[in-house]
């Protein structure tokens, strides 16, 4: 029975096209994409158990016992739920690691049950190596539009106001300073540059329809939590034009208030619970002033930390958050600020910046900008 095999990556990932990948979840775990789902032919110890047959006697042996372990019952139940999520994504592709053996099975079992399903030539391997290659092609391409201001002027806000722009903070899922862990950790840096490759692949299609309009990023360091940005995007971003916001003080205290304490006490009730979530999040801030004691000197994070305990108490006894604002305030003028200024100056001579205004003002210059194409060569 011919069996189709498929190798349009850039289709794929345009379209969204739901991804059934049957990699052991070791393997999942380790990089995928954001449209896949992983319904393994192999588990872990299995895949393990025919990987030492494979070394030991060769592929014939591996094979057999492969089918051995993957037989009656366990065939069935397997093939079962891969039934059902191919009724659930009728539009579906289906890859293993390489494209070969794994994924050939799995398509071959679920023909013969009625269900044929396209295979994506190269399986995971290539739809990688077409993703990294596709990020250096489109970091190179893109007009880009760099986005910068002190820490609670509110960049992400900004970015999340625009369409042409690329939240990278989003897809690294951190907030990209020391108080910017989230629950649930961090993506592993093969799916953080797999996230991004399309996004910016998305991007990239709509500039050959609508011209080559800039694209917004955030100004960010290499590394975004424990993620590194790429370093050819990276460069770019650098050497792009800038804007600014400036906020005064007590808006980006309210800013940072909403982002660090309000905002996040939904996730940790989403990850851990409502009963849990305070204590929690209180744990994750006062562990994040932790982390940088050293650059606040032992007694001002001691005063800080005293100031922290007290408004997480006066939280979990009223529900009130304004005793926050307090440290919120300190860190942001005597650590946040200092920081900044120190790396403006490092970056020495830099390009007039294209504007500079409140959150507003610059949400509003960016919308435009994005609007009008960017000349050749730019």
């Amino acid at each position: 029975m011919t069996q189709t095999l498929t190798s349009n990556y850039l289709d794929l990932f345009l379209r969204d096209v739901p991804l059934l990948d049957v990699r052991a979840p070791v393997e999942f775990a380790q990089g995928a994409f954001p449209n896949a789902d992983n319904l393994p032919l192999l588990t872990d110890t299995e895949r393990h158990e025919v990987g030492l047959r494979y070394n030991d006697e060769g592929q014939p042996a591996a094979i057999e016992l492969g089918h051995a372990l993957v037989g009656g019952r366990v065939r069935e139940a397997r093939l079962q739920s891969w039934l059902r999520w191919c009724e659930r994504h009728p539009d579906g592709q289906l890859y293993c690691f390489r494209g070969g053996m794994r994924s050939g099975t799995v398509q071959e079992w679920l023909a013969q049950a009625g269900r044929p399903i396209p295979r994506i030539r190269g399986g995971y391997k290539a739809m990688r190596r077409f993703l990294l290659d596709s990020l250096e092609q489109t970091s190179a391409a893109l007009p880009l539009l760099l986005l910068s201001g002190r820490s609670g002027t509110g960049k992400t806000r900004v970015i999340e106001a625009i369409d042409h722009a690329v939240d990278l903070e989003g897809l690294a899922r951190h907030r990209g300073s020391a108080f910017g862990r989230r629950p649930g950790g961090q993506p592993t840096q093969p799916d953080f540059e797999n996230r991004l490759a399309i996004a910016l692949l998305r991007l990239h299609a709509l500039q050959e329809t609508g011209g080559r309009r800039p694209v917004v990023v955030e100004d960010e360091s290499k590394l975004v939590g424990h993620r590194l940005v790429p370093p050819s995007l990276y460069l770019r971003m650098k050497a792009s034009p800038r804007v600014f916001i400036e906020e005064p003080l007590e808006s980006r205290v309210q800013v940072t208030l909403d982002d660090y304490v309000s905002g996040p006490l939904a996730e940790y009730v989403q990850f851990h619970g409502e009963a849990d979530a305070l204590d929690r999040l209180g744990a994750e801030l006062l562990a994040s002033l932790d982390r940088i004691r050293n650059r606040l000197g032992d007694a001002r994070h001691h005063e800080l930390r005293q100031a922290l305990r007290s408004a997480l108490d006066e939280q979990a006894r009223s529900g009130a958050v304004e005793g926050h604002r307090g440290w919120i305030r300190a860190l942001l003028a005597e650590y946040y600020d200092p920081l900044y200024d120190h790396a403006l100056k490092r970056q020495g001579d830099i390009d007039a910046p294209l504007f500079v205004g409140s959150r507003a003002d610059v949400t509003a210059f960016l919308r435009d900008a994005v609007r009008r194409p960017v000349a050749p060569g730019r």
